[in-house]
């Protein structure tokens, strides 16, 4: 049985609950009522609770579709190594406060979208990472990686976590690839980590990419461009969403992200950031150009993009294209000189970025950039009596010891019915066993793509099999 507490505000109640729920070997649940159009639903059968669709926002990745997720990690693994970039695997969840101090209290990301609980014992509050960059962070001091030489290059891939509308490449559980640059403030690192994100769109043969291009400054030029665009937005404050009217003295420059299209409109229009930068803050911004502009990447200046974290500074940018309708996003990133700060440590500057695997894969599969690999069976073994059954059992370890991947059928099918399911799953050879041969130490070799087959000896047999593997991995 289920025993399901809802709207409970109180984690010190909650935990005593759950230990009654324990005690009586009650499954316990703690949640919000659930909508009526919600698509999770629990239904009864035979006496028992089962679950028959997965939470909204989230997805299964099925056989059919998980070759195109190793295609692009393979080429986000390989491609970051080529730049230098180190992997480094970070927890799931982590102390809320670090995402309150490091995203920024006035962002959708912590207003509205966090995954939020209080830990087992009631007295922690944690939440299910909704990106990457702070938890990298938090790392990057907790194991005193300060010492490492400059700049320390990582990068991550996994679950993030953001309570959103679910829409195309967009979850409630999403999978993100992200690389951080910590250490230096080189313009140089700046164009690098956007040369980066270009490329890897490049290696998987992405088209119709564009990539924007601003700098939002740092906090000292940040506090006079407020004051303009709040001077902006002042005769249109009441026309503007709640959100955004909160964030008005709060942090003005979140109003120029917000999503909705009425506050879209209003800003249309309103001050660049751009127009206020401070003597470094444009210099080093030329600088960033000048490399870019060596390295041939095909940017656009674009004064209008601000970041949705508040960490960001300086340098910002994001490669869109045109083949996903409105989310036409696919990574984005910017420089954050001032998080590992704020996040008790020393004065760290970085850089980074972060692309979303979902949208990723749908601008693939809308570009038909995807080539289904041929079968994965290299051998299959027919058996036909109970005798060869167990012959085969020995046969298919010693072919998957060879590195071959090898199947067989365990219904004691006739053969016609064994080649079929080779056939299905497109093996290269068959090798059928049956009485006959067993007694005279011989099989039956099969080529399935000729169509001709020979008896030989089981010894021939796997050596031609070890001819076979060595010719396909030339």
């Amino acid at each position: 049985m289920i025993f399901c507490a809802r709207k409970l505000t109180s984690s010190a109640r909650l935990y005593k609950i759950r230990q009654r729920a324990d005690a009586a070997g009650l499954v316990f649940c703690h949640s919000e009522p659930v909508p009526e159009n919600d698509r999770s639903a629990v239904e009864r059968k035979e006496g028992m609770n089962v679950l028959t669709t997965r939470p909204r926002g989230t997805s299964d990745i099925l056989p059919e579709e998980v070759w195109k997720w190793r295609r692009v990690e393979t080429v986000l693994n390989e491609t970051a190594a080529l730049y230098g970039y180190s992997e480094i695997r970070l927890p799931v969840f982590e102390h809320t406060e670090l995402f309150q101090r490091g995203i920024g209290d006035a962002t959708d990301v912590v207003e509205k979208e966090m995954y939020t609980f209080m830990d087992r014992g009631g007295k922690k509050s944690l939440t299910l990472r909704p990106e990457g960059t702070a938890g990298a962070a938090r790392a990057y001091l907790e194991h005193k990686l300060t010492s490492w030489p400059k700049p320390v290059k990582l990068y991550y891939m996994g679950s993030m976590f953001r309570y959103d509308r679910p829409q195309a490449g967009r979850y409630r559980e999403f999978h993100q690839f992200g690389v951080e640059n910590l250490g230096l403030t080189d313009p140089a690192v700046d164009a690098e980590t956007v040369a980066l994100a270009y490329d890897i769109c490049r290696r998987l043969g992405l088209r119709n990419l564009k990539i924007r291009l601003n700098s939002v400054g740092c906090p000292q030029c940040r506090g006079a461009y407020r004051e303009k665009l709040r001077a902006f937005l002042r005769p249109v404050l009441g026309e503007l969403c709640e959100t955004c009217r909160n964030r008005f003295e709060r942090n003005p420059m979140r109003i120029l992200d917000c999503k909705n299209d009425a506050c879209r409109a209003l800003t249309q229009g309103a001050p660049a950031v751009g127009e206020s930068l401070c003597e470094d803050c444009a210099s080093h911004f030329q600088e960033v150009r000048n490399h870019l502009d060596r390295m041939g990447a095909p940017y656009e200046l674009d004064p209008s993009l601000v970041r949705g974290l508040d960490y960001y500074t300086r340098t910002a940018f994001e490669i869109e294209t045109a083949d996903l309708g409105a989310q036409s996003s696919v990574c984005g990133g910017g420089r954050y000189d001032h998080l590992i700060k704020d996040l008790g440590g020393p004065e760290t500057p970085g850089m980074g970025f972060a692309l979303g695997l979902e949208r990723l894969i749908l601008i693939m599969e809308a570009q038909n950039l995807f080539v289904q690999p041929a079968g994965g069976c290299d051998v299959f073994v027919a058996a036909l009596g109970l005798r060869a059954a167990y012959e085969a059992s020995a046969l298919i370890q010693e072919l998957r010891g060879m590195g071959l991947a090898a199947e067989r059928d365990y219904q004691a099918k006739g053969l016609k019915s064994q080649m079929k399911a080779a056939d299905r799953l497109g093996a290269k050879v068959v090798l059928i066993l049956g009485e006959d041969e067993l007694s005279r130490g011989e099989i039956v070799y099969r080529r399935m793509d000729e169509s001709a087959q020979e008896t030989l000896s089981v010894e021939a047999a796997l050596g031609r099999l070890e001819e076979v593997k060595g010719a396909a991995e030339k």
